[in-house]
């Protein structure tokens, strides 16, 4: 918290300081130069649904425009879950083991995209969602949150989207939509900065009409 408050004061920004934190002590925060009119944390008087994002309506050049910042329940999917030996039942004890594992994330999302999704839905104003999805792009996370919105990425991306660095393999699992009014300009993810296990992914929008 007394990161933000210098950081605002170095750069004169908006700061919304209602930082989220999960039990990892991983937190959700927004940041503007521009007037943050409202904000709130999306969430459900739930004890088992834990708090998915935090959204705020900035005003900018005279319009307002809800930001929408998501992180989904993590699957907490170890690198050594996948190493399978040559054993073959010992191999499919540990598909099992990993299905067990995931199945509980699963439904955990399927709460979590409806709650964001309503807040997508009733928005008065044109949305910008972008966060940590923990999920791939063929999945039902990425389907029924794009739904109605423009993949940045797929609008002005080049080459890999991948931003997620932990694995060997590429993977993606941050994403950045919008309303179709906005038009994403430049999709970059920032490789030059290891900030955590996620490369910042920096995307520009022009608001004119299309």
């Amino acid at each position: 918290m007394q990161m933000l408050c210098s950081f605002r004061k170095t750069v004169e920004m908006h700061i919304n300081l209602k930082v989220m934190k999960s039990e990892s002590g991983v937190g959700l925060t927004i940041l503007s130069k521009h007037k943050i009119i409202s904000h709130k944390i999306i969430e459900r008087n739930d004890e088992d649904v834990k708090v998915p994002g935090l959204q705020a309506d900035i005003e900018i050049e005279g319009k307002i425009y809800r930001f929408i910042n998501i992180h989904l329940q993590s699957f907490h999917f170890e690198k050594d879950m996948v190493k399978l030996n040559g054993n073959a039942d010992t191999n499919e004890q540990k598909v099992k083991d990993i299905v067990k594992t995931l199945i509980p994330t699963f439904k955990k999302h399927q709460t979590q995209v409806a709650l964001i999704r309503e807040v997508i839905d009733n928005s008065p104003y044109p949305v910008i969602l972008a966060g940590d999805f923990n999920s791939v792009p063929n999945s039902y996370e990425y389907y029924h949150l794009s739904d109605g919105l423009e993949d940045a990425f797929i609008e002005a991306g080049k080459g890999s989207a991948t931003s997620f660095h932990d694995y060997k393999f590429p993977i993606r699992i941050d994403y950045v939509f919008s309303s179709k009014s906005l038009s994403a300009v430049s999709y970059k993810v920032d490789r030059s900065v290891s900030l955590s296990d996620h490369y910042p992914v920096i995307v520009k929008f022009s608001t004119g009409n299309k």
